[in-house]
């Protein structure tokens, strides 16, 4: 479910209090493990980090207007998800992230290509997001996408 909120604490006014409160959590840890470069704001009807045009000025290649996504947040309708570009354009980051995950919860991974699934808040392996969100500068996340994602 996209959100037509114009804000990032709009669209956490909006959740229902639980939700709320891991979207904070979430919030608070990535900001705080995030390389610098990154910039948050509302993406896609979702909270996202992304590299702004000040710093890839080509945009993201689907839509150039829009700056380089990275990482979004967002409360679904069962699950709370995380995207993460990275993981989907860099198959060592995945297999570091699903050998991890075990360490972190008892619960089954949920996850497609970037999308990452947690039923209930409690499930959300706050300390691996973090270290996950350490893992990948600007810089890198450019290169990273321009090899995966760009034709040459």
């Amino acid at each position: 479910m996209t959100s037509n909120a114009k804000t990032v604490e709009e669209y956490i006014a909006e959740l229902p209090e639980d939700r709320r409160e891991a979207l904070e959590n979430l919030r608070k840890i990535i900001s705080e493990n995030l390389p610098k470069g990154f910039e948050e704001q509302m993406s896609y009807g979702m909270i996202g980090y992304v590299i702004p045009h000040s710093i890839y000025p080509k945009g993201y290649h689907c839509t150039p207007e829009l700056p380089l996504p990275f990482l979004s947040l967002a409360s679904q309708k069962n699950s709370i998800n995380i995207y993460h570009m990275g993981i989907y354009a860099d198959e060592n980051l995945l297999n570091w992230f699903v050998t991890e995950f075990p360490k972190y919860s008892k619960k089954k991974l949920d996850m497609g290509k970037s999308c990452m699934r947690f039923k209930k808040p409690e499930d959300i392996p706050y300390q691996l997001i973090g270290e996950l969100a350490s893992k990948i500068t600007p810089e890198q996340w450019i290169e990273r996408y321009e090899s995966a994602f760009l034709k040459k």
